[in-house]
């Protein structure tokens, strides 16, 4: 296996620049960097190689912040369910359901290395009371337009 060659201060600020939202164009005249160049570069092992490790960086600073907010989120979300409105208390249900599916379906919520902190804590009788409510007002509904068809 071969040792990448390092890339050039300017390559590393384009690779930045990329990230910072910047349109193409917009960098290549910033770093006054033809086209031809540029996409060789974009042909480039190194160059790519670094971008990928650029962009799976950012991938996990936002499954981090996410982890971060997760217990705030899901408590707000229980919250909902208690909602005077019925649409947004259904809507709060499913996601819930949704998120516990994903769950058991292997998506995780949290770092994968950290699995402990991703043990879901148990509904409230009366959330979970809640819950097959909605669900079951959702069906008598469905299975009322039906027959009304």
């Amino acid at each position: 296996m071969s040792k990448e060659k390092p890339l050039s201060a300017k390559q590393l600020a384009v690779i930045e620049d990329l990230f910072e939202g910047k349109k193409e164009q917009e960098i290549l005249e910033k770093h006054n960097l033809s086209r031809k160049l540029y996409e060789k570069w974009l042909a480039d092992d190194a160059f790519i190689s670094q971008l990928d490790r650029h962009m799976a960086w950012e991938y996990r600073r936002s499954e981090l912040m996410l982890a971060r907010k997760a217990r705030d989120a899901v408590s707000d979300l229980v919250g909902l369910t208690k909602s005077q409105q019925s649409e947004t208390a259904r809507k709060a249900c499913l996601d819930i359901i949704t998120m516990r599916a994903n769950r058991l379906a292997g998506t995780p919520a949290v770092p994968v290395d950290n699995p402990t902190s991703a043990v879901p804590q148990p509904l409230s009788i009366e959330t979970a009371g809640k819950i097959l409510a909605v669900l079951a007002e959702e069906k008598t509904a469905r299975i009322s337009e039906k027959l009304k068809k």
